[in-house]
């Protein structure tokens, strides 16, 4: 596959020039609201990458993890249901629209092939599984948030995509007819169907495909159907946004959370473990579902903390929260005293 290719394109002139007019916009690079180091104050990418090297225990799966395979093509259109496939890439039927959010079906989370491996059994779901779909959203462009192979083979069964601004720039680069592609800003709000808005809003994070740093926008998304509201998190680390979102959007219904790949020398860029619930509590959420976990290493962390430590703080927090296996079933209309089977436990 082309390398090249799969790095996707600079946003053009028309966007740039668009772009600079904008206040979380400055010096040719989108911004975060706070300041937003990539490390931690004293470290370095080196020290990173030497620490990355340092033995940690169970960072992946000993045995394959478990799934559920679920007929997304033959799903009643009048079930409201979540799937998630492992990381941050699930499938929302609502209100008889379908979405797809941020699909990583090609096995890797890098362009280098048999780099950043899914962990056999979070590997299953491929293109070929998804139905047409209504609303490709996209959070950012990140190689394990933006696949090329993956979207490449969904191009012809997609309506819209609805992203940040700069992203749809690689979408017309990968021969996507720019009426399909929807760029906004945070805080920008778009009427999808009759009873249907989709949001961005702020998160706390960066983009990039390889060296070119934040020439597109990071984000997440508020989803009000005629029935649910839902928010759709993106990778982002701990920042004043979630109250403004939950005070602006709240309650939620379900808010999807990024829950891993975490570590001390990024603080800034993902969540923390125990900043989670606060989280979740700040926007107003009645219940959520952690994701960013169970499928790629791409921390030091063992690879079943992030869930483990989400449940746990949840139940000490009296936090409701909702544990699928991959592929599982969650019914939106039925969030309330659900019993989830702590999954992972049997796979350390």
């Amino acid at each position: 596959m082309n390398l090249v290719k799969q790095l996707g394109q600079f946003p053009d002139e028309k966007r740039k020039e668009y772009f600079s007019t904008l206040p979380n916009y400055a010096n040719g690079r989108f911004q975060n609201i706070l300041i937003t180091p990539a490390l931690l104050e004293g470290e370095s990418m080196t020290k990173a990458l030497l620490g990355s090297l340092c033995k940690v225990e169970h960072t992946s799966p000993r045995t394959a993890l478990p799934f559920v395979i679920t007929d997304l093509k033959k799903l009643p259109p009048e079930e409201n249901v979540l799937i998630w496939f492992g990381h941050s890439s699930y499938f929302i039927q609502v209100d008889s629209k379908k979405f797809l959010i941020d699909p990583v079906f090609s096995g890797n989370a890098s362009p280098m092939p048999g780099s950043i491996k899914a962990f056999s059994g979070a590997d299953y779901y491929k293109p070929e599984h998804m139905p047409d779909i209504d609303f490709l959203l996209i959070s950012h462009d990140h190689w394990d948030h933006l696949d090329y192979k993956t979207i490449q083979e969904l191009k012809n069964r997609v309506g819209k995509v609805i992203c940040g601004l700069g992203t749809g720039q690689h979408f017309e680069y990968w021969g996507w007819k720019p009426e399909k592609i929807i760029e906004k800003n945070w805080w920008e709000s778009i009427d999808i169907a009759e009873g249907f808005r989709i949001t961005l809003t702020p998160a706390r994070h960066f983009s990039g495909r390889l060296l070119n740093r934040n020439i597109s926008l990071w984000t997440s998304f508020v989803l009000k159907t005629p029935t649910k509201n839902l928010f759709l998190g993106g990778d982002s680390g701990y920042g004043n946004h979630f109250t403004e979102i939950g005070e602006k959007y709240g309650p939620f219904d379900l808010a999807v959370m990024e829950c891993g790949q975490y570590n001390e020398k990024w603080p800034y860029i993902h969540t923390l473990p125990d900043q989670l619930i606060g989280e979740v509590q700040e926007l107003k959420a009645k219940n959520f579902i952690p994701v960013h976990h169970s499928k790629f290493k791409l921390s030091q962390h063992a690879w079943f903390e992030p869930v483990e430590l989400a449940a746990k703080n949840a139940e000490e927090n009296n936090q409701p929260i909702t544990l699928p296996v991959i592929g599982e079933k969650v019914d939106l209309d039925q969030l309330e005293n659900v019993t989830w089977k702590k999954w992972w436990e049997e796979y350390w």
